[in-house]
């Protein structure tokens, strides 16, 4: 692994003078290395962060790829890290305009991560020094403790995606602007609209009434708002006071219960387990925005690489290679999911309609399909949408606000179904839905979504640690369970019980599937189940 020559490298800083001139925005300073395709499976396991820390299953991992990449030699253009500065990799024989194209769409992705609001906890962050110093930590702690460790980092990543990544993410940097005092908050947010359910119509009245006094007199404007609530609402003190005693409590996922409330971790001897716990906490963290931005993070890098490069005279000579490749990464799938495709069209359909207006509610109430394909009142913000778009929407709230039936039927897409061919043999592939409800939810069931655990505080003591699972219409894979409350039971020091939902067959004639709730407690390394109710 080596940095770039400057013959390269000047060729980058001439895509980044471009770049910038069409809006992306990022730091000055980038590091790029030329990695073979060894070192690449190498550092594929470490999620490509060179300095993160030795883990057995990561060795495993090379020789896999090793093993795979025999039977299926394979070239990856780039791959980017979200660090400061921004590191990206690239393969040791691309011709200058193939890494033009790469660059582009290497600086749109430095662009997205330091840009989007998912990243913001990311931004102040050299991970790769971090990284470093955590790995320089677990290895001075395997000289102490050797083998436990593994098990500490085993233990540890069985549970790494019950971390509160966006509990955590809304306590950082709230906008001042828009603070208000916690009693504001919670009358507006809380008592009006959960505890009276009041019209939206009320709710409206009651921010203008404020707003009205705020514009007399800022001074004053909250007592005078208060004193007639309390006389309205007799009870609104002492829900407030309520709320305001609930709300002291912090809110813990369960890594970070476990790692400040375990009496076993609180044992002077078993101190030091908390540092490794923490470590594989935190980088499960800073990972989790990248996670879940893959769709709208691939398709944005491969819009701006498709846009700059074919507005640079650096492509002459090069076009149908370069065709040939942008069809390869961008080309969509018909069975399957490729995000660089369905990202990149969602991307360029919303400018497109921004650009004629259509992202409007005069347009979403045009019921004619005529006036709605002429509808067009040349507001040319398009641009300017989609920069909105990388700042604030993640790979769920892209697809469920933007993938309508104008697009599936603009792009031909359509939900593939399977079946067995008995008269063939064969198992043969066939156009099971051209709705967008149905496509919107194939690409919704491929995100990233971990199960929702959260501690039960009321049955949870030393002795038992209570984990109550909340049932999103999946069940867990029963087969991780028994391992993963082993991990938990050590960590705890004591039994650990989780209570989830399971699907079972159903003994009714009107329907194939009941949901029963299930408890299941590891005790002394030993697992039992029992059926609720």
């Amino acid at each position: 692994m080596e940095i770039i020559n400057q013959h390269t490298k000047a060729i980058m800083e001439e895509c980044k003078i471009r770049a910038r001139a069409n809006g992306l925005k990022f730091d000055n300073e980038t590091l790029e290395y030329i990695v073979t395709n060894r070192d690449l499976l190498e550092l594929s396991p470490k999620i490509m962060i060179p300095t993160l820390y030795d883990y057995w299953v990561n060795d495993i991992e090379v020789l896999k790829n090793k093993g795979y990449y025999k039977l299926y030699p394979h070239n990856p253009y780039e791959t980017v890290i979200n660090s400061r500065p921004a590191i990206s990799f690239y393969n040791d024989n691309n011709p200058d305009w193939l890494n033009i194209m790469i660059f582009y769409h290497v600086l749109a992705h430095i662009d997205f991560f330091q840009n989007n609001l998912l990243f913001e906890k990311t931004w102040n962050d050299d991970f790769v020094g971090t990284a470093l110093a955590d790995k320089r930590l677990i290895n001075q702690l395997r000289t102490e403790h050797g083998r436990w460790v593994d098990y500490i980092i085993e233990f540890s990543r069985g549970i790494n995606n019950l971390v509160g990544y966006f509990s955590g993410l809304s306590k950082h940097h709230f906008p001042v602007e828009v603070q208000t005092s916690k009693m504001l908050g919670f009358y507006f947010d809380i008592f009006l609209q959960e505890i009276l359910n009041v019209p939206q119509h009320q709710l409206f009245n009651e921010v203008q009434r404020y707003n009205n006094l705020v514009s007399h007199n800022e001074d004053v404007a909250e007592m005078l708002f208060f004193s007639e609530i309390r006389t309205k609402y007799p009870e609104f003190e002492t829900k407030f006071q309520k709320f305001m005693e609930k709300k002291a409590k912090p809110h813990l996922d369960v890594m970070e219960f476990v790692m400040s409330h375990s009496p076993f971790l609180h044992k002077e001897k078993n101190s030091w387990m908390k540092s490794v716990i923490n470590v594989v906490r935190n980088t499960a963290l800073y990972f989790e925005p990248q996670i879940r931005t893959k769709i709208i993070n691939e398709g944005w890098a491969s819009y701006w690489h498709e846009t700059l490069f074919i507005q640079d005279e650096r492509i002459k000579g090069n076009e149908s290679a370069f065709a040939k490749i942008n069809a390869g990464v961008t080309a969509i799938n018909r069975v399957g999911l490729n995000p660089y495709a369905i990202g990149m069209r969602l991307i360029q359909f919303i400018e497109e309609k921004a650009n004629k207006g259509k992202i409007s509610r005069e347009y979403q109430e045009l019921e004619s399909l005529e006036e709605r394909e002429n509808f067009d009142k040349k507001t040319q913000n398009g641009r300017e949408t989609i920069f909105s778009l990388r700042k604030n929407f993640s790979d769920f709230t892209l697809i469920n606000t933007f993938v309508d039936q104008e697009f599936v039927d603009k792009f031909d897409l359509f939900l593939v179904g399977k079946r067995l061919n008995k008269s063939r043999g064969v198992f043969e592939y066939y156009v099971k839905s051209r709705k967008a409800a149905d496509y919107k939810q194939m690409l919704l069931d491929s995100l990233y979504h971990p199960p929702f655990i959260e501690i039960n505080l009321q049955k949870t003591n030393d002795n038992n640690l209570y984990l109550t699972h909340h049932f999103e219409g999946k069940q867990l894979y029963k087969e991780y369970i028994p391992d993963t409350m082993l991990g938990i039971e050590f960590l705890w020091g004591n039994s650990v019980q989780l209570e989830t939902t399971e699907i079972v067959k159903s003994t009714s004639q009107n329907k194939k599937f009941d949901f029963r709730k299930v408890l299941y407690t590891m005790k002394e390394r030993k697992i039992r189940k029992e059926y609720l109710g």
